[in-house]
């Protein structure tokens, strides 16, 4: 089948937003509602097509942590429903008045809650974020405009048919969500350009996709930036805590952005923390400076690039160091302003920390794997921005629309 034009699709994304754009409560909640229960009926058809594109990636030799990325299960269609159902239970933004005033010649000037309009979406590998993207986009009055991999696309086009039914269901326009089928190079670079139907751009992959909206996109975007996030060990840290934090961080799911890339130790507990965190840490590869090296012979010598990798696997660089000072100083060297945690008893230390450490979250004695919107109470994420403007961190609803000013009068002018 010929993929369908990218520019054409955009304008029908264009189209269908004006729609959503005054679109009630209910109806998107329903379209929601509707959507989860076709996802949940459709669990075997969505899971066919993955396990499609599953056999090609392993064929293709992909590693298994992107395949991993990649695979889906019952539980994980049935995790994508009940993320719809989340956003449709959360409060719709649109048209919230932020604030409001009344100035002394009579004007009342308030500041309301408007969707963005189209939000483009670019994306790698995970099929879930068909679903994530579409609810998140839905609930704010913006028209999801999708373009995912080549090793995704039977899954995301099973998905996103669904979806598309859902939306149909409610009375909303099929058209709020658009998927592009060309997954051509040369198309995802139309796709980044089309100014005149994208709104915000928002890509969601690796350090060779981001390089490509920064080389290539003319419309306004957000990175959803690289975690190289941190876990730093303070000397006053509950050690036996520390241990769950940085094993939880690393381990749970070492593919996803806000797992622990990087183990920072004070020099006076890490004679104790180090050999006990390279035990409980079996499996992954730790790879450190001189200090983490003589202390555990079984951690390899760590280059500059190492301090300052996403690795996205069983992989984790170590640095012990003499002070807090000084790993404030190494997580904002290395940091890619993600996700930064540091366990500690001390509350200067903490405060210190959550101060003068750069990124959209910082965490105090828990894990780095909470940045993410539904652990936020956002419902599912669109993606967590490390840039400063216009979202930062997990992005969710309110980071989906832009402010307007709505002022009344009653025939005042200016003179």
């Amino acid at each position: 089948m010929t993929p369908s034009p990218v520019a054409e699709l955009g304008r029908r994304a264009k189209v269908a937003s004006r729609a959503l754009a005054t679109a009630p409560t209910p109806a998107k909640d329903a379209a929601l509602e509707a959507a989860a229960d076709l996802l949940g009926r459709g669990t075997a058809e969505i899971l066919e097509a993955n396990a499609a594109d599953v056999a090609r990636a392993e064929a293709a030799g992909t590693a298994p942590t992107v395949v991993d990325r990649l695979r889906l299960s019952p539980a994980r269609v049935e995790s994508m429903a009940g993320g719809l159902r989340q956003v449709a239970a959360l409060p719709d933004p649109v048209g919230e008045m932020v604030r409001g005033w009344t100035r002394p010649n009579g004007l009342v000037i308030e500041q309301v809650r408007v969707p963005l309009g189209v939000v483009a979406i670019i994306y790698e590998n995970r099929p879930n974020v068909t679903s994530d993207a579409f609810g998140l986009c839905l609930k704010s009055g913006n028209a999801a405009f999708l373009r995912g991999s080549g090793a995704a696309l039977a899954s995301n086009q099973a998905i996103a048919g669904l979806l598309r039914e859902g939306l149909d269901k409610a009375g909303l326009p099929a058209d709020a969500l658009v998927l592009v089928d060309d997954v051509r190079h040369e198309a995802a670079v139309e796709f980044m350009r089309l100014r005149e139907s994208i709104d915000c751009l928002i890509p969601r992959g690796g350090p060779s996709l981001i390089t490509a909206i920064l080389e290539n996109a003319t419309v306004p975007y957000v990175i959803d930036g690289d975690g190289n996030c941190h876990v730093y060990v303070d000397a006053s840290a509950d050690l036996d805590q520390a241990l769950d934090i940085v094993v939880n961080a690393k381990m749970q799911r070492p593919s996803v952005c806000n797992a622990a890339e990087s183990l920072v130790v004070h020099t006076s507990v890490a004679a104790e923390f180090l050999p006990r965190a390279a035990a409980a840490l079996a499996g992954v590869e730790l790879v450190g400076d001189e200090r983490a090296r003589s202390i555990v012979a079984s951690i390899g010598p760590a280059t500059e690039e190492d301090f300052g990798r996403e690795f996205l696997d069983l992989r984790m660089s170590v640095a012990v160091v003499g002070s807090l000072d000084e790993a404030i100083a190494h997580v904002n060297r290395y940091g890619t302003g993600h996700t930064e945690a540091i366990c500690t008893t001390d509350l200067a230390a903490s405060r210190r920390f959550t101060r003068e450490v750069d990124a959209a979250a910082v965490v105090v004695n828990a894990s780095t794997r909470f940045t993410d919107g539904e652990q936020f109470g956002f419902g599912a994420e669109i993606g967590i921005s490390t840039q400063k403007l216009h979202a930062r961190g997990p992005m969710g609803l309110r980071e989906l629309t832009t402010l307007k000013y709505v002022v009344h009068g009653d025939g005042q002018i200016r003179t």
